[in-house]
């Protein structure tokens, strides 16, 4: 494998690490307020991506994208509001039963909505043919918006969760649910707010990578699948690890492919859950402790 070839594949792999790590984020968001894993993470992420394609048909793409995020994070809220707040004494996995059967019925939704067809929103800069030349490999100039989203969104949650009022409620949550209720915090409007974060966050991540993966109805399956393992991967409910774990599966699976038939490129992602599961069931980055919330 000559070098040229070597750098294309970790480019390859950087920028589908970046895309699975924006979903794992999600993940973690939810995640370190509620205790819950959100399976229908994938979804808001197919969700931004067909929002936007239908908006950009008659309004500019940066409006159209605006306004898919807004719209999806409500989906976020509806979610919460609707089906995980009224379950009368709640339990992780219930909600999380809850959360698998919402992706399905999303899923089923938008094929109502969107037919089976694949979809894409245009380039936000350049086109196909205007691919920028690295050392000898060739990337396409969406690859950079997907690594400086990528990059935005771990530093503005940073930011968020360290210095600002609601951050640091979700946070109070996330290591005591009734000493941050003794406190004032109220813990069902942290809880609406994560959904809505961690769906504006999948929504933001399927409208920057249309243009590279293209969009359809079942498209958000298969990222929740990986972003699940990253998450795993990186540690649930930290950030650095979903980035960290991110670029190792995204890296993995694109040097993959020179060895194994494109086919098995999906199961390098299962196989590092799996085996991550066994030797550090907390993951690369976290905690041996996890604290789930029972009752909100």
């Amino acid at each position: 494998m000559s070098f040229e070839q070597l750098l294309q594949y970790l480019l390859s792999g950087v920028t589908m690490g970046s895309i699975y790590a924006i979903v794992a984020i999600g993940y973690n968001i939810i995640y370190n307020t509620t205790g819950i894993i959100n399976f229908a993470q994938g979804e808001f992420v197919m969700l931004g991506g067909m929002t936007a394609i239908s908006f950009n048909f008659f309004m500019p793409l940066p409006l159209a994208i605006f306004l898919s995020v807004i719209i999806v994070s409500f989906v976020g809220a509806f979610i919460d509001i609707v089906f995980i707040r009224n379950l009368k004494k709640p339990s992780v996995l219930n909600m999380i039963i809850v959360t698998i059967g919402l992706s399905t019925v999303i899923r089923e939704v938008a094929l109502h909505i969107w037919d089976e067809k694949v979809r894409s929103l245009p380039y936000f800069t350049g086109d196909e043919s205007s691919s920028i030349n690295i050392f000898g490999a060739y990337i396409s100039p969406q690859v950079l918006w997907v690594l400086g989203v990528s990059a935005v969104i771990v530093i503005g949650l940073t930011f968020f969760f360290k210095y600002t009022l609601p951050g640091r409620s979700m946070r109070a949550c996330s290591a005591n649910i009734t000493a941050a209720q003794l406190c004032g915090v109220n813990a069902k409007n942290m809880v609406t707010l994560s959904f809505m974060l961690s769906a504006a966050i999948g929504a933001i991540a399927g409208t920057v990578v249309s243009p590279i993966t293209m969009t359809q109805y079942d498209g958000g399956t298969s990222l929740a699948i990986k972003g699940f393992a990253v998450a795993i991967l990186g540690g649930l409910g930290n950030s650095t690890g979903a980035v960290v774990g991110g670029i190792v599966i995204g890296v993995l699976e694109a040097l993959s492919i020179s060895i194994l038939p494109s086919a098995y490129k999906d199961a390098i992602a299962i196989a590092l859950l799996l085996l991550i599961l066994f030797i550090k069931p907390s993951g690369l980055f976290g905690s041996s402790e996890v604290s789930a919330l029972k009752e909100y």
